[in-house]
C-alpha cells in the first residue's frame, strides 16, 4: 500500500503540475531594447487559476531570474533592491490582469533577465521563471527617419514625415520642426513592445525656401545621447505659369513703350520737316 500510495501521489503531483501549469500563464516579450538613461516598459499580461480577484488582493512582484528575493519591483517598496528603488512601477491594472512594468532612468547594467511573480493571498503564488525578459541596452539613439520630396514646385503643398521607434509608451518622445506649418503628431503600437512616434509637417513652399534645409529634432525622456536631428534640403521650382504671368506683361509693356516712342519720333520728324519747309519758303520770298 505504501508503494501504491507513493505512485498515486506522484501521479497526482504530475497532474496538478500540468493543470496549474496550464492555468498560471504570463505573456511577455522575451527580448526588449532600451535607451540608456531613458525608460522602458516591459509589456506583461497574466492569468491565474483562482476566481477573479480585485486588484487590492493581488500582490505583484518582478524579480531577477538568478535570485527570486532580488525584487526590482514589489508592492512593499522596502523590499526592492537598492539599485531599483524609485525607478520601477506597474503601469497596468492587476485587476485587468495587466502586469506591465516601467523601468525609469535605465542604466547600462539593467540587462536582466527579470521575471514576474504573482501572489493571491498566502497559498496561491507563482513565479514565471520560464518566461522572463532580457533587456538589450542602446547606448546612443539613432537619428530620426525623415521622408519628403527633394524637388518641389512653388505654391504646391509639401509634406514632411519624421518618425522614431522606441520602447517607452508611458513617456513618448517629442518631435519638433525648424519650419512653420501645420503639424500632426501620432503614436502607434507596432507590436513586440515597440512603439512609433510620428510627426507630419505640411506647408506651401515659396522661392525663399529654395536650397533651404528643413530639420526634425527628437527629444526623448531622460538624458539620452545620440543623433537627435535629421535635415532635408529642398529645391523649389518656379511654376511656368508664374513665369508667363511675369514675362508676358513685361513684353507687352516694352512693346507699347516702343510703339509710343516710334510714333513720337515720326511726329517729331514730320514737325521738323514742316518747320524746314516754312523756313525755305520764307527765304525764297
Amino acid at each position: 500500500m505504501g508503494v501504491q500510495a507513493g505512485v498515486l501521489l506522484c501521479w497526482l503531483h504530475v497532474l496538478c503540475a500540468v493543470v496549474f501549469g496550464d492555468v498560471w500563464k504570463v505573456e511577455v516579450e522575451s527580448k526588449m531594447d532600451a535607451l540608456v538613461s531613458s525608460c522602458v516598459v516591459l509589456p506583461c499580461t497574466f492569468k491565474y487559476p483562482a476566481q477573479e480577484q480585485p486588484s487590492s488582493r493581488i500582490r505583484a512582484m518582478w524579480h531577477t531570474k538568478t535570485n527570486r528575493k532580488d525584487y526590482i519591483y514589489n508592492n512593499d517598496h522596502t523590499n526592492v533592491i537598492e539599485n531599483f528603488k524609485g525607478r520601477t512601477k506597474l503601469i497596468g491594472s492587476l485587476g485587468a490582469l495587466n502586469c506591465s512594468l516601467e523601468i525609469d532612468g535605465v542604466r547600462n547594467h539593467d540587462n536582466g533577465p527579470y521575471c514576474f511573480r504573482v501572489e493571491l493571498g498566502t497559498s496561491a503564488k507563482y513565479s514565471f521563471v520560464n518566461n522572463c525578459v532580457t533587456i538589450k541596452m542602446i547606448e546612443k539613439a539613432s537619428k530620426p527617419e525623415l521622408l519628403a520630396e527633394t524637388s518641389v514646385e512653388e505654391g504646391q503643398p509639401l509634406i514632411f514625415k519624421c518618425s522614431v521607434r522606441h520602447t517607452c509608451p508611458s513617456h513618448q518622445p517629442t518631435l519638433s520642426w525648424n519650419h512653420t506649418g501645420k503639424t500632426i503628431t501620432s503614436y502607434k503600437d507596432i507590436g513586440h513592445g515597440k512603439w512609433e512616434a510620428e510627426s507630419s509637417l505640411t506647408f506651401i513652399p515659396t522661392k525663399e525656401d529654395d536650397h533651404s534645409s528643413v530639420a526634425c529634432t527628437v527629444k526623448y525622456h531622460g538624458s539620452v545621447e545620440g543623433e537627435m536631428q535629421v535635415t532635408h534640403q529642398i529645391f523649389v521650382k518656379v511654376e511656368q505659369a508664374n513665369l508667363s504671368h511675369f514675362i508676358i506683361p513685361t513684353i507687352s509693356g516694352l512693346g507699347a513703350a516702343l510703339l509710343v516712342g516710334l510714333l513720337c519720333l515720326i511726329v517729331v520728324i514730320k514737325y521738323k520737316k514742316r518747320i524746314a519747309d516754312l523756313q525755305s519758303r520764307n527765304d525764297n520770298t
